[in-house]
């Protein structure tokens, strides 16, 4: 599993929960990948979107901007499924080999 395929499970974590604009999954992301820039990830979600795993809409007008929400399609709920279980066999093939 790819740092790329990392981020994606990581976004697609960040909305299983609840739907979020994009900075609000930036600060996470941006903490957890600091050496990864900023347009990466935007072009991330993008690509989610473009795929079917994730819907962007725009929220309600806030103190600024408008703010592009992203939630979780049924595809997205799947494709969160198999990177997860990817990461899974990853990791413990790693620590079968004993690395941590």
């Amino acid at each position: 599993m790819l740092k790329r395929d990392l981020i994606v499970l990581c976004l697609l974590h960040l909305l299983k929960g609840a739907d979020r604009y994009g900075y609000e999954l930036m600060r996470p992301l941006r903490e957890a990948f600091p050496d990864t820039e900023e347009s990466a990830i935007y072009a991330l979600l993008r690509q989610l979107c473009r795929e079917g795993y994730t819907e962007q809409y725009q929220g309600s007008a806030s103190d600024g901007p408008v703010r592009k929400y992203y939630r979780l399609t049924d595809a997205g709920g799947v494709r969160y499924t198999a990177l997860l279980e990817e990461w899974r066999r990853l990791r413990g093939t790693l620590a079968l080999l004993g690395i941590e």
